[in-house]
């Protein structure tokens, strides 16, 4: 047989040539399954490391997979995005939104709440909560971009859905509500955003004093808007589009706000003493010093106040952005962007929505998410301003409104002239509002009930001094009986709201108010269970005392139906217990079981009050077992872990 050299001088075993000329074709399968062809002939290894090449049979012949395998080759692979960039899911058709400020899906699909300056829960009272901080952001981007509104939770709307809204609208820019207990979902939205080519921002009472921890393991996110967030998404827009705003009053805010600003610090010096006697004696001083910015750098984010953002893998969090000086700048919300006739609330036929009217408060709850939000400094509406915008409502059929504030009755002479100008004007609204039994005075309840006021919702917490005091509520029970029955003359209804676990907290405590519950003139009351959200001193208390239920996750920290605290004297069960004992006490009575009866007063009414119900009747399930949790495990609330007292 003809031997040819088809690989050089590479060495193969001398066995290889001991294969026969000619073979069945069985046999040859088997004898050359190391062989390589060429030209339609198989070559063996013979002595001195060539090949010989072997005649096959026809039909072996044919099969390609004799050939040759060719050597192996640098890698190559392709890159086909740069020829369809007009094909992509990044592409924007004409006449897609520019900014989609959304409310996302929920992730059980139940009713939540999100709000700009409120804490995320599940709606347990069954309330859409109106998105108004959604339709404000969309009045100061207006005219100068496109933008829509998106309420996944009053229009029920699920992931796959949402889904598919994203991919038709294709924003631009994606801006979108957070809180503690949803964070995971809400990010999920974020991702969608993303895929489709739009730039993601957050906002809320989580991402603001979690911003770090919020961008680090969520790359799907690009922008946090801290603290108050109306100016700081305005500029930012701004900034990336080249526009500027064509409305005096946005114009305003954005020059008033873009200042860096001046804090005073105090510090103390020593100005010596007996040394040996241990006395020293100190001067303390005072400076004002302007916050800083990183003006050195080549970024457009780096002077945006109040802006957190990326630059390659580094977070970077600016210094906060002031507040707004004046709310009466702000243009009227575009409530018509809502889905104005899915937002309801119990007790009340047709559709309502919220009004703010003011924002910030002076009182000192140390549980209270408004020390992430407008914190103590007050800033109220005008009550000219306040009617300007329920003669807009009234035009869209809107007379339900509930007063939407830290704390509606915070300045005495702004409500007393906001109900003579309802009264005067004729406006033919009922309304709903928050208050402290501390705020409010008879005259002044009598002529809120004259104006359209039917229900106050009050902070009322607990029965213990004790608790109280720690807490900083600062009001006395003396002045709750007296506050409602007040209410109850005018004709206004009594919301109470109660907290179950707040430091200081015993089982006698909780006996104690669940008592003090029945005896108040209270049409509504709701338990909750306390809950450190990040940034409150109530959080720096759970932390520093070591509190926290081992392994918890964002998603746990919710008020309504379970916590993530463990005390020494009252775990994590017993508070959920408790909890549910108070809320099937309460409500399981006359009273309570005839308030119930008179919400089925519409086909939406029945509905919510079915859904109360259901949700009253699964808190005669039992909890969790009930464990004991070692004292050495968890530190006792004493009144010395919080400083003041």
């Amino acid at each position: 047989m003809k031997e040819t050299n088809v690989l050089g001088s590479n060495e193969y075993p001398a066995a290889a040539a001991t294969a026969p000329a000619t073979v069945p074709a069985a046999a040859a399968t088997a004898d050359i399954a190391d062989a390589v062809v060429a030209d339609g002939a198989a070559t063996t290894p013979a002595p001195g490391g060539k090949r010989a090449n072997i005649e096959l049979a026809e039909d072996i012949a044919n099969n390609l997979g004799t050939r040759r395998i060719p050597p192996l080759r640098p890698s190559s692979f392709p890159d086909a995005g740069a020829s369809v960039q007009t094909l992509t899911s990044s592409s924007r058709p004409p006449g897609k939104v520019d900014v989609l400020l959304v409310n996302p899906p929920t992730p059980d699909g139940a009713i939540w709440i999100r709000s700009q300056h409120r804490v995320g829960r599940r709606s347990r009272e069954n309330m859409i909560w109106p998105q108004v901080s959604l339709a404000q952001m969309a009045a100061i981007l207006s005219p100068e971009y496109t933008v829509e509104v998106v309420d996944c939770v009053a229009l029920r709307m699920g992931w796959p859905e949402f889904e598919k809204l994203v991919d038709d609208r294709r924003p631009r820019y994606y801006v979108t509500q957070v809180t503690a207990p949803t964070l995971r979902n809400d990010m999920y939205g974020c991702f969608l955003a993303q895929s489709v080519g739009a730039r993601t921002m957050a906002f809320g009472t989580h991402v603001t004093p979690m911003t770090m921890e919020t961008l680090r393991p969520f790359p799907a996110l690009d922008f946090v808007l801290r603290g108050e967030p109306e100016m700081t998404l305005r500029e930012l827009l701004d900034t990336l589009e080249g526009k500027h705003p064509s409305d005096p009053r946005v114009a305003k805010m954005l020059a008033e706000t873009s200042r860096p600003q001046v804090r005073r610090v105090f510090s103390t010096e020593s100005n010596g003493g007996d040394a040996a006697a241990g006395a020293t004696a100190g001067v303390t001083t005072t400076a004002l010093v302007a916050d800083k910015v990183a003006s050195e750098s080549d970024s457009p984010f780096a002077n945006i106040l109040g802006l957190a953002w990326r630059n390659g893998n580094t977070v970077v969090i600016n210094p906060d952005r002031p507040f707004i000086p004046s709310l009466d700048d702000l243009p009227i919300p575009r409530h018509e962007l809502l889905p104005l006739e899915k937002q309801h609330m119990p007790m009340i036929k047709g559709p309502f929505t919220f009004i703010v009217t003011s924002r910030g408060c002076p009182a000192g709850c140390r549980y209270c998410i408004k020390h992430v939000s407008y914190q103590n400094s007050v800033r109220v509406r005008s009550p000219e301003n306040i009617v300007a915008e329920l003669e807009v409502l009234d035009k869209l059929g809107i007379h339900n409104i509930h007063m939407y504030a830290d704390l509606f009755t915070v300045n005495r002479e702004q409500v007393v002239n906001l109900c003579k100008l309802i009264i005067e004007k004729g406006i033919k609204i009922r309304w709903t509002c928050n208050s402290r039994v501390d705020y409010v005075d008879e005259e002044m309840l009598r002529l809120m009930g004259q104006a359209g006021c039917w229900l106050i919702s009050w902070g009322i917490e607990s029965a213990s001094e004790v608790v109280l005091k720690r807490a900083r509520k600062g009001y006395k029970k003396e002045q709750a009986f007296r506050a409602l029955q007040w209410a109850h003359n005018a004709g206004i209804k009594n919301w109470g709201y109660f907290i179950i676990g707040l430091p200081g907290e015993t089982e006698e405590t909780i006996r104690e108010t669940m008592a003090y519950s029945k005896e108040l003139p209270l049409d509504i009351a709701l338990f909750h269970i306390a809950a450190p959200y990040p940034g409150t001193p109530f959080f720096y208390d759970v932390v520093q005392n070591n509190w926290f239920r081992p392994g918890t996750k964002w998603e746990e920290v919710d008020m309504d139906q379970s916590t993530v605290l463990d005390y020494s004297n009252l775990s994590a069960e017993q508070l959920e217990y408790w909890q549910k004992r108070a809320t099937r006490e309460w409500s399981f009575r006359p009273g309570p079981m005839w308030t119930f009866i008179k919400g089925l007063n519409s086909w939406e009414g029945f509905k919510s009050a079915v859904n109360v119900g259901w949700q009253m009747l699964s808190f005669l399930k039992p909890s969790r077992q009930l464990k004991h949790v070692p004292p050495t495990v968890r530190s006792e609330p004493t009144t010395e872990s919080v400083p003041g007292d």
